[in-house]
């Protein structure tokens, strides 16, 4: 039986994202067949700057990943922090590297996914998601949102939590909170959710 391969492609800044990424490609890695990586999108900021926001080292057990690497992928899960109610820079110039890819759409229906993490509520929660999509939409990539297919974990409103139809979400807050058991049980969804998509695509 051929392999399908998910990768989980991430940037995270102070670690929230990279726990949820986690969880991701645990989840992914549960579908028999499915062959789940983690990779981390290039920082670019300056190890001076990274010292001055108090940002953590990075762990060194997720490899940087190329825009060319893109298309050994049979199905994609996209991570990032919002940052004013979108992806992050680092994120986006990865997508603008992905100029070559993009002319020769070969990353055209290939299944993808997005989770995010923000501060607070109005820290763009689901204009995040809403802007991603349009990197996903000019690729021709097939994005595979949750839905409410997560069952009644959707519908909770006797906690904090982050999250939609979109993807999987978490909040950070003042960057003390970490993404809570729920958030992380819908992270763990969303990656076998997303690799059972694409294994079904694949067949």
């Amino acid at each position: 039986m051929a392999v399908t391969k998910v990768y989980i492609v991430y940037y995270s800044l102070y670690g929230h994202v990279d726990t949820m990424a986690r969880e991701v490609h645990r989840g992914a890695a549960t579908v028999e067949g499915v062959e789940a990586t983690l990779w981390r999108v290039p920082e670019m900021l300056s190890e001076l700057i990274l010292d001055k926001l108090k940002a953590p080292p990075k762990p060194n057990d997720v490899p940087d990943i190329m825009p060319e690497q893109l298309v050994e992928a049979d199905g994609l899960i996209f991570g990032f922090p919002s940052r004013f109610g979108m992806m992050p820079s680092q994120l986006k110039a990865f997508f603008d590297a992905t100029s070559e890819l993009w002319a020769s759409q070969a990353l055209a229906g290939k299944p993808a996914g997005i989770f995010w993490s923000t501060g607070f509520y109005g820290g763009g929660q689901e204009l995040s998601a809403l802007t991603a999509i349009t990197q996903l939409a000019h690729h021709g990539m097939l994005f595979v949102p949750l839905g409410y297919t997560f069952g009644s974990g959707m519908f909770e409103i006797d906690e904090v939590k982050g999250g939609s139809a979109y993807g999987a979400g978490t909040f950070a807050g003042d960057g003390s909170r970490q993404p809570t058991e729920l958030e992380l049980q819908q992270a763990f969804y969303q990656g076998k959710y997303l690799a059972e998509v694409t294994k079904k695509l694949k067949s």
